[in-house]
């Protein structure tokens, strides 16, 4: 897939089709981005699993941190990665060796690794690139709340 542009319809179906969310280098910071994009989609009704092994088993805003993808308590749909664009490859990996893989893997803004992204879509999974879901969600009249 061209990872330089994407259809509206399809981030608008992966949104959509998205009920359950690990978000990858959370933070309990209220400056950082990470924390920012948690809480909007908090509000936005999604179920969100913040994933940091430096704050595995406290919480933040409500939701119990875990350490990584392997011991969230169900399967997610989407994993949001806020690491490094050489980070993110591992995350993928992780990911789609998972018994069952999430849908698609959302990675933000500035975070862009093609190679990874292939294994991915090799295996199924829907990949986005360079993207914030809490700029799409509005962008795209998806607001729930």
């Amino acid at each position: 897939m061209n990872h330089d542009h994407y259809s509206d319809a399809y981030l608008r179906k992966i949104l959509e089709t998205t009920r359950t969310i690990a978000l990858v280098g959370a933070s309990n910071k209220p400056e950082r981005a990470s924390f920012r994009v948690l809480n909007f989609l908090l509000a936005q009704g999604y179920t969100v699993y913040p994933i940091n092994p430096g704050q595995a088993g406290t919480e933040i805003s409500g939701a119990k941190v875990y350490a990584s993808l392997a011991e969230l308590p169900e399967p997610v749909d989407l994993v949001d990665v806020f690491r490094n664009s050489q980070a993110a490859a591992g995350i993928i990996d992780e990911a789609i060796a998972l018994p069952t893989p999430p849908k698609a893997i959302w990675l933000q803004l500035g975070i862009i690794n093609d190679e990874a992204a292939a294994r991915a879509e090799a295996k199924g999974t829907k990949v986005v690139m360079d993207r914030c879901p809490k700029i799409e969600i509005p962008r795209l009249g998806l607001f729930t709340h």
